[in-house]
């Protein structure tokens, strides 16, 4: 009997790069293409429209970085399975990738070889890391271990889950009216979660979130955002 083939949603903002996956992933008898998105907040709502097997999340993608789209999607479409796709290899945000729900994280310089096999291994329940990066996880877990942490936390100041949407769109250069109407939340609701996620992080201008996004792969550098 045939098996099912795996339903693959591929949620990337660059269409170059999307066709490319696409192209990639149409060869292969076993992978059906389902759906595209091109920001997180379309991935967010195909998955649950969908339900696909696996999403290929780009990290850095508008309106909705892959991170927090994987947070709502553990939610929205809880059957599918997330696989990261990113240019960053950053212990801290491999770390919170895993932990709001993805099984797999791949760096896209090596994407090409290893896509295919990550995709039918997180289809099977099992998680999936690039090499580098799961040899540096193993080094970092021993290094603290040897230091005598036992449970080793990366830390970092704990936004909600609509800060972490605010600061993207901040970053983004968007206005409170249009974090507003993107939200479905009223302006002054908007102000308030702008003046929080300053509070925590301690940066209080548009500027430094801006950099703050930056720096911990919100967004990407290249990004065309206002900088005020």
């Amino acid at each position: 009997m045939k098996t099912k083939p795996i339903a693959v949603l591929l949620a990337e903002d660059h269409p170059i790069v999307r066709h490319g996956v696409r192209a990639l992933l149409e060869m292969e008898d076993d992978i059906i293409i389902v759906g595209e998105a091109e920001n997180g907040r379309q991935a967010v709502e195909l998955a649950a429209s969908l339900a696909p097997d696996v999403i290929v999340m780009d990290v850095a993608m508008p309106l909705l970085n892959g991170l927090d789209a994987t947070r709502q999607i553990a939610s929205a479409a809880p059957n599918a399975k997330v696989l990261i796709l990113s240019a960053y290899s950053d212990d801290a945000f491999v770390h919170k990738v895993l932990a709001h729900g993805a099984l797999g994280y791949l760096i896209k310089q090596t994407a090409t070889n290893l896509l295919l096999d990550a995709i039918r291994r997180i289809h099977s329940g099992k998680i999936f890391l690039s090499p580098e990066v799961s040899e540096r996880l193993f080094h970092h877990k021993r290094k603290a271990r040897a230091n005598g942490d036992l449970n080793p936390q990366l830390k970092h100041p704990e936004l909600t889950a609509r800060e972490h949407e605010v600061l993207q769109l901040v970053a983004e250069g968007k206005t409170n009216k249009d974090m507003a109407c993107v939200l479905s939340i009223s302006i002054k609701t908007v102000e308030k979660h702008r003046q929080k996620v300053m509070e925590k992080l301690n940066i209080h201008d548009t500027a430094g979130l801006t950099r703050h996004a930056i720096a911990t792969n919100v967004i990407e550098s290249s990004a065309q955002v206002m900088v005020g």
